[in-house]
């Protein structure tokens, strides 16, 4: 009820006063005279007293009426004349939104009441309320003003050109040189950087509690996000993560391209384990740790940045499976792979899993075109069967860019692992793919399996090309070389490891094998130097033709093989002192047996010759003898 008075009652109100005050006498001096009163006299004065109280209620309720309007009259005449708040210092900032805070809490306290629309008190609301939204208007303005001018901006100590590999991580200020700086503090295994000035903090938590306690909140929000979209983007600048297509990314000259991938690699490491770390540091300081608001704005406010990093990661997972793009893209796949653990810790929430999903969606993606591009290059090394053989039995090109290539892959273990598991448990959900190869239960890895795998297909390969061979021999000497050059690449690398000891032991014995096929092929004719007769009961022309046919026989094999290789020195001499020890030897000790009858006219050449021309052998220069 209004209690509102109007402009002819105060003479009423002291004829009233008057006749009241002469009553209440009256019953005083009665009261004092007469001390023996009626049931009936006393009935009626407990009837009095209770109206009494009643009114002195009302008069009591009318009084803190009066003076809660006052206040609230006092706190807008305070407010209303304050336009420049952002030219204020500190402590006057902060003193205006308390100022502002309490009138808040007054108007809120005054609709309470519920004033009729033509009452003195709802006039006041109505002006309460307008300066309310005005200010609200002013320290929103603030709130923005607060963040842009108090806003930290870490940059590097010098812009990295494109000529960089990459952005060296202590060029940063003060990411990795100085730990023990004030604008960085460590929580929970994360580098926190204060991206606003920490002593401001609290006045934007104010302003925010504020302006969502008056309903603002959605000014607030796209106030603060617009904001610090602006300050991620002018990192991404810094960073040189500029916005790419597909097209543009594969257009780029592989050395250029791999460097950038590197770039990109390292910024994306900064970003999120720094940067995009205390950017959900700030958000929790501002609107609360934990709350679902934070994290909401959070999203929204690294959303574009992290999605145009993703933007790049995407062109690797397109486009033809050409066998030299895996390494770049195992190298977005090791980053992406890398800071799985960062994503999904800063976006642990509903208000985060479109983030977390897209990121995981472009790792799996990026995974898929790593695996269908090593099945295709197992695929062309199965295929190609090239009718052109090795002259001179030495390494195939084909076994050296195997070779060289899956000791890259080494470097990328994990990541492999991971794919190539994924591709087999997808294997394993379609049962119309049957691979017998690998249901079988092995002690290596997925990756180890598909090495081993690729390297028995580049075997078959260089069996079918050692066929093209024009001389059994050579095609011998072209598989041992190629398996001897493939164990000693496993031999001298991490494959060592990965294939295991039962690869190593079956590919020592495979060209071991090979060794001695050449030499059965080359060596092996009995000229009869083995021979344990007497040398009464050969015949002196049996002995000439059996060196004429030996020396007929050396003659072909030195002008052929002094032109075949082989390129290792340590087998090439092994295999020297082998041939040594089983012809050269045998041939010493024939011509020492016969001595007596064979002429020295038809032992053209000595022992100790023969040593030497073989050392001319595998070469890879014909001579002639």
């Amino acid at each position: 009820m209004s209690h509102t008075i109007s402009s002819t009652q105060p003479m009423m109100e002291t004829v009233i006063e008057q006749k009241l005050i002469a009553a209440a006498s009256l019953i005083i001096r009665e009261l004092d005279s007469n001390d023996k009163l009626s049931h009936k006299a006393k009935k009626r004065l407990v009837d009095l007293h209770a109206k009494l109280s009643s009114t002195s209620k009302i008069f009591q309720d009318e009084e803190e009426q009066e003076e809660e309007v006052s206040d609230i009259e006092k706190q807008i005449d305070s407010i209303k004349n304050k336009t420049m708040i952002w030219t204020y210092e500190p402590d006057e900032v902060k003193e205006y939104l308390k100022e502002v805070e309490g009138l808040r809490r007054l108007v809120e306290s005054f609709e309470s009441l519920n004033p009729c629309n033509e009452s003195e008190e709802h006039r006041i609301l109505t002006k309460g309320n307008d300066v309310l939204r005005t200010s609200i208007h002013r320290i929103q303005r603030l709130f923005e003003r607060t963040l842009v001018h108090n806003r930290y901006n870490f940059v590097p100590t010098r812009v990295p050109s494109s000529k960089d590999d990459g952005i060296v991580e202590s060029s940063i200020v003060p990411l990795m040189d100085d730990l023990e700086d004030d604008s960085i503090s460590k929580r929970e295994d994360v580098y926190i950087m204060h991206l606003i000035d920490p002593e401001v903090i609290p006045d934007l938590k104010s302003i925010a509690s504020i302006m969502f306690g008056t309903g603002y909140n959605r000014e607030c929000v796209d106030t603060f996000i617009s904001v610090r979209k602006d300050a991620l983007d002018d990192l991404l600048f810094i960073l040189e993560i500029e916005k790419s297509s597909i097209v543009d990314v594969w257009k780029m000259e592989q050395a250029a391209l791999s460097s950038k991938i590197k770039r990109w690699g390292k910024a994306m490491r900064i970003f999120v384990r720094i940067y995009l770390a205390s950017e959900k540091f700030l958000c929790e300081q501002i609107f609360g740790q934990g709350e679902s608001v934070s994290t909401l704005y959070f999203s929204e406010t690294s959303k574009a940045s992290l999605l145009r990093f993703l933007n790049f990661a995407e062109a690797f997972a397109v486009g033809r499976h050409e066998s030299e793009r895996i390494f770049m893209v195992l190298d977005v796949h090791n980053t992406l792979s890398d800071l799985t653990p960062d994503i999904k810790s800063s976006y642990p929430h509903e208000n985060g899993s479109y983030l977390r999903t897209n990121f995981q969606d472009v790792l799996s993606r990026v995974g898929d075109y790593a695996a269908a591009t090593f099945f295709d290059f197992t695929s062309v090394v199965k295929s190609d069967m090239s009718n052109v053989a090795i002259p001179k039995g030495g390494i195939h090109n084909l076994t050296r860019h195997v070779m060289n290539y899956v000791n890259t892959l080494v470097t990328y273990g994990n990541s492999l692992n991971t794919i190539f598991t994924q591709e087999r448990e997808r294997d394993y959900q379609d049962s119309t793919i049957e691979d017998d190869n690998f249901n079988e239960i092995s002690s290596l890895s997925p990756m180890g399996l598909r090495f081993e795998a690729l390297m028995s297909v580049l075997e078959s390969n260089l069996e079918a090309k050692s066929r093209l061979c024009k001389e059994d021999a050579l095609g011998h000497l072209f598989l041992m070389n190629n398996v001897h050059y493939m164990t000693e690449k496993v031999k001298g690398s991490k494959l060592r490891t990965i294939l295991g000891n039962d690869w190593d032991r079956e590919h020592k014995r495979k060209f071991k094998r090979y060794a001695m096929s050449y030499k059965r092929s080359t060596w092996s004719r009995d000229e009869g130097f083995n021979h344990s007769s007497s040398s009464n009961l050969v015949s002196k022309s049996l002995l000439k033709e059996r060196l004429k046919v030996f020396y007929t026989a050396f003659k072909g094999i030195y002008k052929s093989q002094t032109g075949w290789l082989i390129p290792n020195d340590q087998l090439r001499e092994d295999m020297w002192i082998s041939i040594s020890l089983n012809v050269i030897q045998a041939y010493r000790t024939f011509v020492g047996r016969h001595a007596n009858n064979i002429n020295e006219k038809y032992i053209k050449y000595s022992a100790d010759d023969l040593e030497i021309y073989l050392l001319h052998l595998f070469n890879g220069s014909a001579k002639s003898l």
